[in-house]
């Protein structure tokens, strides 16, 4: 009698959808610090020094470990080998430490250390170790987006598994606004390292809900021991063979590096972008692109429950595809550089990114059985990833190659203004923290390059007729002239704003009276997604043909499917 009535735990609509819940904010925290680094780029660039190739770097330090050791195809194995619960545990620790290394390394150690490496040639030492950091939290991060993608597979099969998912993507991408909204602004009001410190914390917390999950986890177990259900053979090591072999799955892997390579390195720049391009302010810069998750938090749900039900997947895809081609199409395009055109095509583009991975994800158990969806998942995060370690870096050396005097710039107002500050203290014999002083000279240095950005439209002189020594010397006289007067009180952090008002006004009229470059133009990397969006159309069409030859069923719908 017992037997008869004993159901699955997955049955319950509450309890697959709290452990579809739990399990996501894992990846929240995950999303958040995808982007906190780069999302305050420009105060980076003026507080340490940092280039846009450290950027580069730095962003694509994410798939180091993932790529070049093979960890992620490591992870997939082991997930199909040892399941949800262990290869989850480990990942979210991974992330933990790979956070905490990271916020180390920024907020301890000195910007002006060196250190010579192979391959990488002379580097910072905290960039360097930044980039360790973010290579090992990268290792957790993918491990566990491939653990909670076969975690809801396993709850939801034959339910509603890509409104699930479509949800799941929803609350990681929440932290990913979350980034692009408030990572710049706390950066500059409290220092660089603000918003790494807070990534670190949310790190903890969805490592507490993991554990929380491993317990609902074990009950769905528990619910299943003595029903009658279809076992699979165990996970082989030859099943590698039948996925990689597969032509769809191919398909749905270059679509996935082409398509999320056009998305996430574009949002890793986007603060900048249109800080730079449309003349916003830091404080807003965020906002723009953060208009992209956001709307794919309500959007990516709704395709996805579109797709349970009304199926098209293949074709939802292609839709998508053609999206992000318009939008970056749109973007390359010079003269069209007002604030709310911007808004809008991220708008577009958020639609886009609702389209494609909400049928993406859903579609790989369509084609893979479901012991190898592990490696599966695997192998195409592992391509993914490729496109994340190359693709950053790739944009960080275009843009430095297509402006390079904005760094050195950049690094000669601070010299100026650093040195102003030095000669007008030593000159009434004052005395400041070291800290106090550092970050009065980094805010004042954001101050007048947030300023020329914003505000000004001139053409940039050209370098060779910029004569950086006398520049530098008309600042600092300026400065000091300006402030001969001033009262200064000694370990007085209202004396440091004083000069750092003065010292901004100052050298920013000096600035934009000598047009010195300091704005830069992303004209050639966006032509780099213009490129990445026109193939993803074309292996989107690909997908589509090879499934009506093959039957995969991409284009019916998932609900009453049974995997």
């Amino acid at each position: 009698m017992t037997e008869a009535i004993q159901k699955s735990l997955r049955e319950s609509p509450i309890a697959r959808w709290t452990a579809m819940f739990v399990v996501s904010m894992s990846m929240f925290g995950a999303y958040y610090f995808n982007y906190a680094g780069s999302s305050v780029k420009p105060i980076l660039e003026t507080a340490l020094g940092w280039t846009s190739n450290d950027i580069g770097l730095y962003t694509g330090s994410y798939g180091w470990f993932n790529v070049f050791f093979l960890m992620l195809i490591f992870s997939g194995i082991i997930l199909d080998k040892l399941g949800i619960r262990i290869t989850g545990l480990g990942a979210t620790v991974f992330m933990v430490f790979g956070t905490a290394l990271n916020y180390w390394a920024m907020a301890s150690i000195s910007s002006a250390a060196m250190v010579t490496l192979p391959l990488f040639g002379y580097i910072k030492t905290q960039v360097i170790l930044s980039c360790l950091g973010f290579a090992i939290f990268g290792v957790g991060s993918e491990a566990t987006g491939i653990t909670i993608s076969k975690a809801i597979v396993k709850w939801f099969k034959g339910k509603e598994m890509a409104l699930a998912m479509g949800l799941q993507m929803s609350i990681a991408r929440l932290g990913t606004a979350l980034a692009l909204a408030i990572s710049l602004p706390l950066a500059i009001k409290f220092t660089y390292s603000t918003p790494i410190l807070l990534a670190f914390a949310l790190m903890l917390v969805g490592l507490i809900a993991f554990i929380t999950y491993i317990v609902l986890d074990k009950k769905l177990d528990a619910s299943e021991k003595n029903l009658s259900l279809d076992e699979e053979e165990p996970f082989r090591m030859k099943d590698i063979v039948s996925i990689v072999s597969n032509k769809a799955f191919w398909y749905i892997a270059i679509l996935c590096v082409l398509f999320y390579g056009a998305v996430f390195p574009f949002l890793f720049y986007a603060p900048d972008f249109v800080i730079n391009k449309y003349h916003v302010s830091s404080q807003f810069a965020g906002i723009i692109p953060m208009l992209l998750p956001f709307g794919t938090i309500f959007l990516t749900p709704l395709f996805g429950g579109i797709y349970d039900k009304k199926g098209k997947g293949a074709t939802i895809m292609i839709v998508g595809a053609v999206l992000l081609l318009v939008v970056h199409g749109f973007l390359a395009v010079p003269f069209l550089n007002n604030w709310v055109f911007a808004a809008v095509m991220v708008i577009i583009l958020g639609i886009a990114f609702s389209l494609v991975p909400s049928a993406m994800w859903p579609s790989v158990p369509k084609i893979i059985p479901e012991k190898q969806l592990g490696t599966a998942y695997a192998v195409i995060f592992y391509i993914q990833n490729i496109g994340l370690v190359v693709i950053p870096m790739l944009l960080g050396i275009v843009l430095t190659t297509s402006n390079p005097d904005v760094s050195p710039n950049k690094a000669l107002i601070k010299s100026s203004i650093e040195q102003s500050f030095h000669k007008a203290l030593a000159a009434n014999q004052i005395t400041y923290k070291a800290a106090d002083l550092n970050d009065a000279i980094n805010k004042t240095t954001e101050g007048v390059v947030d300023s020329i950005v914003q505000t000004t439209f001139y053409t940039p002189a050209l370098q060779k007729d910029v004569h950086t020594d006398a520049l530098q010397n008309n600042i600092i006289q300026n400065n000091l002239y300006a402030v001969k007067n001033l009262t200064l009180h000694n370990g007085n952090k209202t004396s440091l704003l004083a000069l750092g008002e003065v010292f901004t006004r100052e050298t920013y009229a000096i600035v934009k009276n000598e047009k010195l470059n300091i704005t830069y133009n992303y004209e050639n990397d966006i032509l780099i997604f213009v490129l990445l969006g026109m193939l993803s159309v074309m292996v989107g069409i690909l997908l589509k043909a090879e499934d009506k030859k093959k039957g995969y069923g991409l284009e019916n719908p998932n609900i009453g499917r049974q995997l």
